[in-house]
């Protein structure tokens, strides 16, 4: 059967690679839960709070400052996880600690970053408060996740054939 073996050592990795996996989706599970438990009590997974902090033509009396603070919250937790994490040199449920290198700003993360800006201030959801709210039962949070699946979809189908193009072109992707 797949995954079984007769020698002692090869059991023994995988038994650890099974508990390290388990280990893995259980903090991953966690840290999901506590970012939407998050969402639901800051209430951003209403739209309106997040329209009502991007409509800059809003009066000051209209104006939500609700997202700013919790950008703040979430920046001050990220920064003292970093250190904690550079500090520690070693990840709890992994062998090595993966920093980003690249630093570059290039046409793709601006074009990203400009979508989702877009996508964001026009729907009043990013997809984490989206996947929150699907909970809900809301059609149109159902309608944008499909949206945001079917341009997920789309972007690594024109991706690859960028890529291929590239490639059959003799030029780097």
């Amino acid at each position: 059967m797949f995954g079984e073996s007769n020698d002692p050592a090869t059991s023994a990795s995988f038994a650890s690679l099974s508990r390290a996996s388990l280990y893995r989706n259980i903090a991953a599970f966690a840290v999901g839960l506590v970012f939407a438990l998050g969402l639901g009590i800051a209430e951003m997974t209403q739209p309106a709070r997040v329209i009502g902090f991007l409509d800059i033509t809003a009066s000051r009396a209209a104006w939500d400052p609700t997202l700013a603070f919790v950008m703040i919250g979430a920046l001050a937790m990220y920064a003292l996880a970093y250190r904690l994490a550079l500090g520690r040199g070693v990840p709890v449920f992994s062998q090595i600690l993966e920093i980003p290198t690249r630093r570059d700003i290039d046409r793709r993360l601006i074009g990203g970053a400009v979508l989702f800006g877009v996508g964001w201030g026009l729907s009043g959801f990013c997809p984490g408060p989206a996947l929150t709210s699907l909970s809900a039962g809301n059609g149109a949070v159902a309608v944008f996740i499909a949206a945001m699946t079917a341009g997920m979809w789309l972007h690594g189908a024109l991706d690859r054939t960028l890529v291929r193009t590239a490639t059959a072109a003799g030029a780097a992707p």
